[in-house]
């Protein structure tokens, strides 16, 4: 993924942008920070109640008065809880509600986004910054920013306090606090770099896991286990080695300021207790102060230790909005021209492309064609001639350098481009089905179709039959990437998947080319069927399954080399020929 720099500024730009989506949340936000406003001052106020049941309740032997004093304590005690639970409530309450919302739109953003970005990025990546990064951020701003906050407060609060009551021995205390913010300082950042490359080995972790486990048969078919065992343990080596200098970096960090903080309260003990013991203090007055030193020096402590998660945050936060930051090269004119009533009249007119991976080769070269409404055009050549980019183009799924697409007349980047891929329905080699039932599969084409509707699509593919002997019928469960069915199965599913599109262009990308004789017969069938009074276009290899084609055009490196029927080719066309001797020639 094309990595931003990683300045202050950048850095900080990506936590306002996160912080954001705190925004619409203004009237939880102030609760939980009444809450912790509430809490700190309980605790802070605990001190006094300190104070006083030493003063005024042990020194002076009063038992009404040591009850007294007992009882605000517990109210104090009381207080504390209830003012605790509001407070853990609602900051848990807007970090789940706001990473729900980052993630939304995260997701939002993604599934809008052209599929070269997914070609460039590998998607197990992406992935892992929507999970373990939002998990992140949702324990910093459920947990760690409140944290932060009420040890600031109480920091503060206990300083003052410490004046109120003894400026002498808060001057001494005052002094090493310069001592416990330099290392702060200095070990912040080099805590902040190493949690970013911490998170990036993580997420290639992840990915890698996620590849292997995916293609886990051609993993076993090859035996290669011990090499990817070997790759695996390299890479969760490599993320332990940065975890580790990151946890050592913190860890000397809290180290050196806990020394400083409690040196500093031991050295404050001595020079109270002399004063204690000489009658320029009293007990309570010490051990309020006792109380407030270890307040500060906790805040403190725990503000250094809050600062690494927050550093991790701020990678997180990064990290998160590369990707809402990602453009989306592929998008709607402001003005989309109205599309008239389609009936499958396309018209191809110079068209140039090239994939920005390989910007100095054309994948589509200077290619002029034009396909009439209602006829079925095959598209032919070796591989690499350009075929399944022309569909790509046709869907606006990358756009053409030069040249020009039109559809009924119209260039379709000058369409919407929500009602130009209604114009299709796209019947690829391997069909994408999704993990859920047979029904929602059928429906990702038409969600408002009716059981009926979709019986007859299926009927009409030939899979109805074969759908009704299933356990649950339309209801059967499907694994991931349609697991349990057959690749006949399958493919009718998709063509029945198409019917219910109900689109005026067909796009057929090698549909039969993976099928035995039985399964390729009953697809052929409901192709047929799919393909009345459609414009088609159709991908083969298998040049013995588009004889039938009202035109057949060979592509050639991008080109085209030659355009007519079956027989004119093989007269005119002299790859086309040769293709043809070589698979249809008897063995």
């Amino acid at each position: 993924m094309a990595e931003l720099p990683h300045t202050t500024q950048t850095r900080w730009q990506s936590i306002q942008k996160a912080a954001q989506f705190i925004a619409p949340y203004q009237r939880q936000v102030v609760y939980s920070l009444l809450a912790l406003l509430f809490t700190a001052t309980i605790t802070l106020s605990i001190g006094q109640g300190i104070r006083l049941l030493i003063d005024q309740g042990f020194a002076t032997q009063s038992k009404e008065l040591l009850s007294q004093y007992v009882m605000i304590f517990l109210l104090l005690v009381i207080a504390l809880a209830v003012g605790t639970f509001t407070r853990y409530y609602w900051v848990t309450w807007l970090g789940e509600r706001v990473i729900a919302d980052i993630r939304s739109q995260v997701f939002n953003h993604l599934i809008h986004l052209h599929p070269g970005f997914f070609e460039e990025n590998r998607s197990l990546e992406i992935q892992s910054r929507l999970t373990a990064d939002m998990t992140l951020l949702q324990t910093v701003i459920g947990s760690s920013v409140s944290f932060a906050l009420r040890n600031l407060i109480m920091m503060i609060g206990g300083i003052i306090w410490l004046f109120i009551t003894n400026v002498k021995l808060t001057a001494l205390v005052t002094i090493c606090v310069p001592l416990v913010v330099i290392p702060i300082l200095i070990y912040g950042r080099r805590v902040r770099h190493l949690s970013r490359q911490s998170q990036d080995k993580i997420a290639a972790v992840g990915a890698y896991v996620g590849e292997v486990l995916g293609q886990i048969k051609t993993v076993q078919a090859y035996n290669h286990q011990s090499i990817d065992q070997r790759k695996f343990h390299d890479q969760v080596e490599e993320a332990f080695a940065v975890a580790k200098q990151r946890t050592l970096q913190r860890a000397l960090l809290i180290t050196i300021v806990i020394l400083l903080v409690l040196g500093a309260v031991g050295l404050m003990l001595w020079v109270g207790g002399i004063d204690v013991i000489e009658g320029h203090i009293r007990a309570g007055e010490l051990a309020a102060f006792v109380f407030y030193s270890v307040i500060v020096g906790s805040a403190v402590a725990s503000i250094s230790e809050v600062i690494g998660e927050l550093q991790r945050a701020a990678g997180a936060a990064e990290r998160t909005m590369e990707l809402l930051q990602a453009p989306n090269l592929i998008q709607s004119p402001e003005k989309p021209q109205p599309l008239p009533k389609v009936s499958g009249n396309i018209a191809i007119e110079q068209l140039c492309f090239a994939y920005p991976s390989r910007p100095d080769v054309l994948a589509i070269d200077h290619l002029t064609l034009t396909i009439r409404a209602g006829e079925t055009l095959a598209l032919v050549g070796p591989s690499g001639a350009g075929k399944s980019t022309l569909f790509d183009l046709l869907l606006r799924f990358f756009d053409n350098q030069s040249g020009c697409i039109k559809l009924e007349g119209i260039d379709i980047r000058h369409l919407d481009i929500f009602a130009l891929r209604r114009c299709f329905a796209l019947v690829a080699q391997n069909p994408a089905l999704f993990y859920g039932t047979i029904s929602d599969n059928l429906r990702y084409a038409r969600s408002d179709a009716s059981d009926a509707e979709v019986e007859a699509a299926a009927d009409a593919a030939y899979a109805h039959d074969f759908i009704s002997k299933l356990p649950q019928g339309y209801q059967t469960q499907l694994g991931d990437s349609g697991l349990g069915l057959s690749g006949g199965q399958k493919q009718r599913l998709a063509i029945a998947r198409a019917i219910l599109a109900d689109a005026p262009i067909l796009l057929l990308d090698e549909a039969t080319s993976a099928l035995d004789a039985q399964s390729e017969f009953w697809v052929q069938q409901a192709l047929q069927r799919l393909m009345r009074n459609r414009t088609t276009l159709v991908i083969a290899h298998r040049l013995a399954t588009v004889q039938s084609a009202d035109r057949i055009a060979v592509l050639d490196h991008g080109r085209l080399d030659a355009l007519g029927t079956h027989t004119e080719l093989l007269q005119s066309s002299e790859l086309y020929a040769r293709m043809v001797a070589l698979q249809l020639q008897p063995q």
